[in-house]
């Protein structure tokens, strides 16, 4: 594919033209996004280890080793590795005699870098350095040298007694004995109150929402309730309005001193509340827990504040003002999957898709087959210990047991020594020729001859649980979860226990001291299944490696802790909550390293890859059993069952955390946007200087064709859309329904009309109805820019949002570049106006308008009465609409000049922002500021005097961070179900990234001072200053560089011991740089 920035774009930007004329701009979309290399700014092939081909590209900023395969076609990520500078060429050399490559680049950092790449650390090394001057290196030329009911029970006598409130309609258990005071909650009209018959009575009132329709009589009731347990149990309650408070109780011993109460967050109304790791909310809402309320400004009540001195109840109100929801996360998507999607607007022309991209390991499915019944386990097996692959797959069922043998084809064997009739709870190849078989009677061993000897459990009792390696057997008759072994050594020290009381217990495997407990871990559930795993040490270089107990729960949490060899202790615990299925896990071999593979409502991988351990979910079904594979075809596979389905595949794109799904378009995309009620897609496509359908269809007849196909009968997909004279465009409105990516409706835009924004929106006039508007150009110039007419179209969703009628068009005049659903009205910025519109019978209709934004509006945002408008090139304004007048007000302005290309309201006074020039910053009006506009009604106060030639405040910076390119949008999202809220942006060289928010100081601290040490341990390879690059036109600000902290993994042993001294923290405890990424993603 061709590279998408070509010289006229180029040039276009930088005579000021309008990013949205040039290139894709708005909500999602990218110009160029995850091709093949066609947004590179370079790729060249080398021989970097002997005899092996690879391929070094450059995104910009970061440099990628991919690597070859002849023999499946397709290319593997080996290394990927930021410079921190432009890259802005790429060459390799080989010294005369030598069998391997170098590689030099050029780039503005005014040096040219010779890197040498070592496979055994599988990091670049700078070999060479050369200054030559301070406007960087623009090409290089080497000439070839150079991550809880009550029951009733019979004969159960009352034992206790007390009169409630006669309005108390609920009573809620609150836990007793290690997870509580016990008790009971009394739900009354406008009352909460804690009773124990040992207690003295403790009440506090529910708050109300603040609501100047208030109707006084009416009290406030609580229908549901949960507790959710955990280390500090908490209360969730919730009213008729769908109101969500946390109730704590303060307790000594059993002993209640103080009951609380405080706004959670408002979902619907719920028949029944279940709180585990999320909230089910009438069967089809599912709420994730982001946080637990306590760190937020909500105001809490407490008992002793509405107390009188005669200990009586003091009748008042108390109130809360409603918000958006801050502590739980809506779990939903446009295809109902487990797994949120991104949805991006990418390439140009002809060539341009929609990518649907998931979070997730890119899977091959190499076969599926239906098994006879749904299989509970499988297995793989050596027959001796020097096979190079496996030769056997056991599936395990409820009542029996089937082997295959794997050969030129996988086929049913029976004369293995193995007992068919019963189902297997492990398998093991034992010593050097031996198979093991467990089963719940007994213990099959058989041995290479098929001679077979078996023990028996004793007293009729039935094996339960199993872990094995080649030289240990341990099994469980009663009580025990799981009992992990770790799979690589011949005689392992430990056996990890997993007990139904909640914890997990290291038992010693020594002679000496057999079975006897060396250390405990208290868990948040019931442990599911344990594995423990040796993996590469991250501190220290060499063989050494460590020793990881990885646990999942049945609430869908998996831990993993470090298990110390010597003495058996468990320390630095990490957390990482999966999904709604309990975990169960597999150990796996991957990318070289031992690896796990962790099954609840999707498939997870836990992976070490440049010296750093991932956690990554695989883009594929849910899973119930798996299993490694090896054979000739596949040397690191899985097999799998899923229902009756015998699944095997294989994991080859380690580096790359999305896959994606494209959807074909017919012309440059600019903006879409989701129909919210039926989950349709609609997307605006326009090219300029090509041929709409009926323009060449006219000019086909002109010239004497009747068909189109006479003209050339090339396909526009492979070889482009052909080109007309200037000043000419094609355009069309599509439905997409992305679950099939079928196109449901496509409306080409005639009289050349070019479409450049849109908005889903429903007006007050006609609520019942969702409308689609339009923002066009006709006979649109660019430079210098002049058109006959702008348009707004109005369209109505039919057909469950499939298709859309049209209903009539406005004329404006300018370009429409941004609309916005307001108030159930239409918010448009037409040029430099900003104007509010109502649907008419005919037309729109003028409502308001202000003129006062300087050049012309890009983008727009709004929450309540605030808009915040993005001004080409004169950053945001902040405005207020004043209903009572009807008029538009712009009270705050930026201090400097920014050529806006995208922009998101990340609350409601602040926004983010990206500029042309590859920066990203955060501007904030100060909260004084912002009360006293939302005060000011009549809005004199903010058409106050000017200043700096602008509005009468200021917005404050407040972060500011060089990218490295163009930014085409941002956004406020999550990838995973509880991952932490982050600022999502796309560029327009096809790059993805995240700017993820701090939650503490002490992780401001941390971070800021650990980049201070890499800046100076690890300099950019490139040879720019790190510190220069980043505040390449203002000094970066409020921003700390994730991705150079994340080198701290590739620092040598000793070097990583220095930082951590200076950091005044262990080696171990600066790996919390790999939790900063794993909770976002």
């Amino acid at each position: 594919m061709s590279r998408p920035v070509v010289t006229d774009t180029i040039t276009a930007i930088q005579q000021d033209v309008i990013v949205d004329d040039v290139a894709v701009h708005g909500n999602w979309s990218s110009s160029a996004f995850f091709g093949k290399f066609y947004h590179l700014h370079a790729a060249t092939m080398t021989d970097f280890t002997p005899w092996q081909q690879e391929l070094i590209v450059s995104h910009i900023s970061r440099l990628k080793l991919l690597r070859p395969d002849t023999t499946t076609g397709k290319v593997y990520s080996i290394l990927f590795l930021d410079v921190f500078g432009v890259v802005r060429s790429l060459a390799v050399f080989r010294l005369t005699g030598a069998s391997k490559d170098y590689i030099v680049i050029g780039s503005d950092s005014g040096r040219i870098v010779i890197l040498e790449y070592n496979p055994t650390k599988n990091v670049f090394e700078k070999a060479h350095q050369e200054t030559f001057g301070k406007s960087g290196c623009r090409r290089t030329d080497p000439k070839d040298r150079a991550v809880m009911i009550g029951s009733m029970e019979k004969q159960k006598l009352v034992k206790w007694s007390e009169a409630v409130d006669r309005k108390s309609n609920m009573l809620i258990a609150v836990p007793g004995g290690t997870d509580g005071p016990s008790g009971v909650l009394v739900c009354s009209e406008d009352y909460v109150t804690y009773k124990h018959i040992e207690s003295a009575t403790l009440a506090v009132p529910i708050p109300r929402r603040e609501n100047p329709l208030e109707i006084i009589d009416r009290g406030v009731l609580i229908v549901s309730g949960v507790v959710h347990k955990m280390k500090n149990s908490f209360l969730l309650l919730q009213s008729e309005e769908g109101d969500l408070y946390k109730v704590t109780i303060d307790y000594t011993g059993d002993t209640v001193n103080e009951i609380k109460i405080k706004y959670f967050d408002t979902v619907s109304v719920a028949s029944s509340l279940h709180s585990e790791e999320w909230i089910p909310v009438r069967c089809h809402h599912f709420y994730q827990f982001e946080k637990l309320g306590d760190d937020d400004d909500t105001l809490g009540y407490a008992r002793k504040d509405f107390m009188m001195t005669d200990g009586e109840r003091l009748d008042t109100r108390v109130y809360f003002k409603p918000r958006p929801l801050e502590n739980l996360l809506l779990v939903l998507n446009l295809m109902d999957e487990d797994t949120p999607q991104i949805y991006a607007l990418c390439g140009r022309g002809s060539r341009s898709t929609m990518r649907i991209l998931r979070h997730g390991l890119e899977v091959t499915e190499m076969a599926v087959s239906p098994l006879p019944a749904n299989p509970t386990a499988v297995w793989t097996t050596r027959l001796n210990a020097d096979d190079p692959y496996d030769q056997y797959i056991i599936v395990s069922f409820s009542n029996a047991t089937l082997v295959l043998s794997i050969g030129e084809a996988v086929e049913e064997v029976t004369d293995t020594g193995f007992l068919a009739t019963t189902p297997t709870i492990a398998v093991q190849q034992l010593g050097q020729d031996a198979l093991l078989q467990i089963y719940p009677q007994g213990i099959r061993h058989i041995r290479a001859n098929k001679q077979v000897t078996e023990w028996r459990a004793p007293g009729g009792r039935q094996i339960v649980r199993a872990a094995t390696n080649r030289q240990q057997v341990v099994i469980a008759l009663t009580g025990v979860r799981t009992c992990p072994l770790p799979k690589g050594r011949r005689r392992v020290r430990f056996l990890a226990v997993g007990c139904d009381d909640n914890t997990v217990r290291i038992l010693s495997l020594e002679s000496s001291s057999c079975l006897e407990s060396l250390s405990m871990q208290a868990l948040s559930g019931v442990p599911e299944s344990l594995v423990m795993i040796d993996m590469p040490d991250q501190l220290s270089e060499g063989s050494l490696t460590t020793l990881y107990l990885n646990i999942g729960l049945q609430n869908g949490v998996l831990l993993r802790t470090v298990l110390d060899q010597t003495s058996g202790q468990l320390s630095d615990t990490r957390t990482r909550f999966l999904g709604a299925r309990g975990v169960k896990l597999f150990e796996l071999n991957m990318a070289g390293n031992p690896a796990v593979l962790a099954l609840s409502s999707r498939p997870w991988l836990s992976y070490q890859l440049q010296s750093r351990i991932h956690l990554n979910p695989l883009s594929y079904d849910a899973l119930e059993y798996a299993a490694s594979f090896t054979s000739e075809q596949c040397l690191e596979g899985v097999v799998a069952i899923a229902g009756n389905e015998f699944k095997v595949f294989t994991i080859e794109k380690f580096g790359q955390v999305f896959n994606e799904t494209a959807v074909p378009l017919t012309y440059t995309p600019r903006r879409f946007v989701v129909n919210p009620v039926h989950k349709s897609i609609a997307i605006i496509e326009t090219d300029h200087q090509t041929f709409s359908p009926s323009a060449k269809k006219k000019k086909l007849e002109k010239l004497g064709f009747k068909d189109e196909a006479e003209e050339d009968g090339l396909d526009p997909a492979v070889f482009g859309h052909t080109r007309s004279e200037p000043e000419k465009w094609a355009s069309l409105v599509r439905i997409l329904n992305p679950s099939t990516g079928e196109t449901t409706f496509k409306l080409d835009l005639e009289h050349n009309e070019a479409a450049f924004s849109l908005a889903v929106l429903n007006f007050a006039v006609d609520a019942g109805e969702l409308f689609l508007a339009v923002g066009t150009a006709s006979d649109l110039t660019l430079a210098p820019k002049s058109l006959a007419s702008g348009f707004i179209h109005i369209y109505k969703f039919v057909n469950d949002g499939l298709g859309l009628e049209f209903v009539h068009k406005t004329a404006v005049e300018d370009v429409p570049h941004a609309l916005l659903h307001f108030q159930g009205r239409l918010l448009a910025g037409i040029g430099r106006i900003l104007r509010i519109y109502d649907l008419g019978k005919r037309k729109l209709l003028r409502k308001c308008e202000n003129r006062s934004i300087p050049t012309s509006i890009v983008t727009l945002h709004n929450q309540g009465g605030r808009i915040v408008v993005g001004d080409v090139q004169e950053s945001v304004h902040y405005a207020s609409y004043i209903a009572s007048d009807n008029k538009i007000v712009v009270s705050a302005d930026d201090k400097a000049p920014r050529w806006i290309t995208c922009s998101a309201m990340i609350d409601y006074d602040t926004v983010a922002a990206g500029d042309k020039f590859g920066n990203f910053f955060v501007d904030r009006l100060p909260q004084k500021i912002s009360q006293e506009i939302d005060e000011d009604e009549a809005g004199s106060k903010s058409v106050g005097k000017g200043y700096l030639h602008g509005a009468a405040h200021k917005v404050d910076l407040v972060a500011h961070y060089h990218v490295g390119d163009v930014l085409t949008s941002l956004a406020k999202a999550s990838f995973v179900a509880g991952g932490r809220e982050m600022v999502l942006y796309t560029s327009f060289l096809g790059g993805v990234g995240i700017f993820i928010p701090f939650q503490t100081k002490e992780d401001i601290d941390f971070f800021q001072t650990l980049e201070m040490h890499m800046r100076n341990e690890m300099p950019p390879l490139a040879g720019r200053n790190h510190l220069s690059y980043r505040g390449y036109h203002v000094p970066v600000k409020g921003t700390v560089d994730g991705d150079i902290c994340e080198q701290y993994n590739l620092l040598s042993g000793d070097k990583k011991r220095m930082i951590a001294e200076e950091l005044d923290r262990t080696s171990a405890e600066i790996q919390k740089i790999e939790d900063m990424r794993i909770c976002a993603i």
